[in-house]
Parts: structure tokens; C-alpha cells; sequence
């Protein structure tokens, strides 16, 4: 097939506005493909990237709704809990309400046992456990708003209000982590500093974390978790981390069934106009097929030169709109930072989209393909 090359390049090129608008379409379909998978990251925080061993335990009614204190002791107290820790929303913003951040105040020495895929240097790790007005900020926050270590920042709460009735804490950058499951956006403190102050919520969090001895257990441990607190006035729900980081996208609707539909009628299209292109091509070749036939070429060499053909012109948008949308996604991680921490196009799209090429590239040659090779030297010859 490859010495054949030059060959399936040079009938591409016969019509080249028809090959270009054809080359177009499927550039247009795969880079809406690479887009839309970016978008499914950002909205569903990427599911696959988060910790296989944890669970994390809620309010029943709401995530909003807080959890007493003494919960944390009780569930660090189960069987198969190895760590747990917890977490309380503030609200940060830094200094226009533009430039939002996801803040946490957490309970400092559990949280880098349960969140073992964080890193830290070990000096600013000492720093930030020893200074309860210190925080830690994720490596892209850092960047962003050039931040470095010993600055004190402002950070802003539009959840809660301190005695003095301000809505700022101070915080002193201890360190600049960098995670594995792509969460460098946000920001964590002391959950000691946001108690001392705040007028309504102290000793209460949002969310428990639990790291378990055994994932495989994640189920058992989950329901031993809610049974714990079952009929108390602040009931609970367990679920593991990639299932809550699901659900959480999914209070906007099924994406990932959407991007299906949406991703389905756009191949779709574009399969009608590749599959037009090639029969039309095909067509127009008839008396070459013949000549082709009359020399010696096999019928499974003539349609496999169809099926190359579409393949060629296939690959070849493929390619062009997929490194669009990578570029397009950079651009849109840099712009859209404080809204989705962890966006960029997964490297399993180009798995996938090496996939459609052989699909939609063999569906679009399949007719003309067969036309080919049952065409008879004799009907081909003969207008000649």
C-alpha cells in the first residue's frame, strides 16, 4: 500500500476544491471531537484522576450543609480508615471578585496523610504545619498571580464574616505544591484560623476525606460510614472520590451523554460528505479502474486502494484537527484557570481518534469500495 502512495496523493488532487471543502469538514468534526472532550475534564474535574483509596463523606441533604466537628474522631475510629481528614469551603476571592479561588480550610496534620499525592519540599511542609495564618497554594495559582514563598495575600470569603465584621484573612504562602491528579489551583489553610474568627460555623466542616487501608473495600466502608450517623440530626453520604467529583458535574446534566449525541450527529455528517466525496471519485474513474483491471491489478488491490484513498484524506484531518484542538485547549487552560482547575484535552482522545479513522474512513470507502471490485473490464472500457 505504501508504494502506492503517490498514487492515492495525486487522486486527492485531482479536484482539489472538492478534496479541500471534504479535508475541511473532517478537520471541523475532529477538532469539535478534541474541544468537547476538554470540556468533559473541566466539567467533570476528570474523574479518572482522582484517589482510588479515598472516600469522601458529606452532609445528607447538601454538600452546603456542615458536619459537627466530633464526626472526625468517630470515622478516623473504623475499621479500614486508615486516615481521614477534613474540609471546609471559604469562598476565596483575590482582590476582584474576577479572580476566584477554591479555598479550603482544612485540619492541617491529617491532610497530607490522606492526600499523599500532593508534594510538598519538607521545609515548606515544617512552615505551613507550624503557622496557623499560613497557607499553601497549588503551582498554577502561583503562577498565576506571582505569588512566591513569605508573601502575605489577602484572601477574601464570600461565605464568611469575622468578628470585626471583615470578610478577609491575611495569609502568609508557607508553600507551592503540585499534585498528580491536577488539582494546582487551589488553596489550603488552617482550619484553626478560620474558627478563631468567624462569627457562625465554628467547629464544622463540609466534607470528611477517609484514605482506606483496602480500596477494594470502598463500598462496605462507605455504607459502615453513614451507618454510623444514621437518624442523628446531621446524617451523612459516603461515596468514593471519583463518584462524588461525578455527581458534582452531573447537577448540570449528563455530559458525558451529551458530548455522545453531540460528538455522534458531528462524525455523522461528516461520514455522509466523506462517503459522497469517494463515490463521486470513483465514479468519474471508471475507465482507469479498467485500465487498472486490463494491466493486472486484483480486485482486492483496486478496492484497497479505495479504502486508502479515504483513509489518506481521513488521517490527514484527523491529525490537523486534533492539534488544533490541543492548541485550543492550552489557550483555553490559561484563560479559564480560576473557573476549571484541571482542563486540557486527555491523551486518550487520540486514541480514540485513531479509531474513528479506521471506522469512519472504512465506512465512507465501504461502497465505493465494493463498486470497484465488482466493476468488469468490459462495462469500464467502454466509453473509452
Amino acid at each position: 500500500m505504501f508504494k502506492h502512495l503517490p498514487l492515492l496523493w495525486a487522486n486527492l488532487g485531482r479536484k482539489k476544491l472538492r478534496t479541500g471543502l471534504t479535508l475541511a469538514s473532517i478537520v471541523v468534526a475532529f477538532l469539535l471531537f478534541g474541544l468537547m472532550q476538554t470540556l468533559r475534564v473541566a466539567l467533570t474535574g476528570s474523574p479518572e484522576m482522582a484517589g482510588v483509596d479515598r472516600l469522601i463523606t458529606i452532609h445528607k441533604v447538601a454538600i452546603i450543609n456542615p458536619i459537627p466537628l466530633a464526626y472526625l474522631s468517630r470515622v478516623r475510629a473504623l475499621p479500614g480508615v486508615k486516615y481521614a481528614t477534613s474540609q471546609a469551603w471559604f469562598g476565596g476571592i483575590y482582590q476582584e471578585d474576577k479572580n476566584q479561588l477554591a479555598a479550603l480550610a482544612v485540619d492541617v496534620p491529617s491532610f497530607f496523610l490522606v492526600y499523599n499525592d500532593y508534594t510538598l519540599p519538607p521545609d515548606q511542609k515544617k512552615a505551613f504545619e507550624q503557622d496557623r495564618t499560613a497557607m499553601i497554594v497549588g503551582s498554577a495559582v502561583a503562577e498565576r498571580f506571582k505569588w512566591k514563598i513569605g508573601d502575605t495575600v489577602p484572601i477574601r470569603s464570600n461565605i464568611w464574616t469575622k468578628k470585626d465584621g471583615s470578610n478577609v484573612w491575611p495569609m502568609k504562602i508557607a508553600g507551592i505544591y503540585t499534585a498528580t491528579t491536577g488539582d494546582n489551583q487551589s488553596i489550603y489553610f488552617h482550619q484553626e484560623y478560620l474558627d478563631e474568627s468567624r462569627t457562625i460555623g465554628k467547629n464544622t466542616f463540609h466534607m470528611i476525606i477517609e484514605r482506606l487501608e483496602d480500596r477494594n473495600r470502598s463500598a462496605e466502608i462507605a455504607r459502615n460510614i453513614d451507618a454510623l450517623f444514621a437518624n442523628s440530626s446531621t446524617e451523612t453520604k459516603t461515596a468514593t472520590e471519583s463518584a462524588f467529583i461525578q455527581g458534582f458535574a452531573n447537577q448540570m446534566g449528563n455530559i458525558g451523554a451529551l458530548i455522545t449525541g453531540v460528538a455522534a450527529a458531528v462524525f455523522f455528517t461528516m461520514l455522509l460528505v466523506t462517503a459522497n466525496t469517494m463515490g463521486q471519485s470513483i465514479r468519474e474513474r471508471l475507465n482507469e479502474i479498467g485500465v487498472m483491471k486490463t494491466l493486472g491489478y486484483s480486485n482486492f488491490i483496486v478496492s484497497s486502494l479505495v479504502i486508502g484513498e479515504a483513509l489518506l484524506v481521513t488521517t490527514l484531518g484527523a491529525a490537523i484537527g486534533l492539534g488544533l484542538a490541543a492548541l485550543t485547549s492550552l489557550g483555553m487552560a490559561k484563560g479559564l484557570a480560576q473557573f476549571f482547575p484541571v482542563l486540557g484535552m486527555p491523551a486518550t482522545t487520540y486514541a480514540v481518534g485513531a479509531v474513528l479513522v479506521v471506522v469512519l474512513g472504512g465506512l465512507a470507502a465501504a461502497q465505493p469500495s465494493m463498486q470497484a471490485a465488482r466493476l468488469k473490464i468490459v462495462d469500464a472500457l467502454r466509453k473509452v
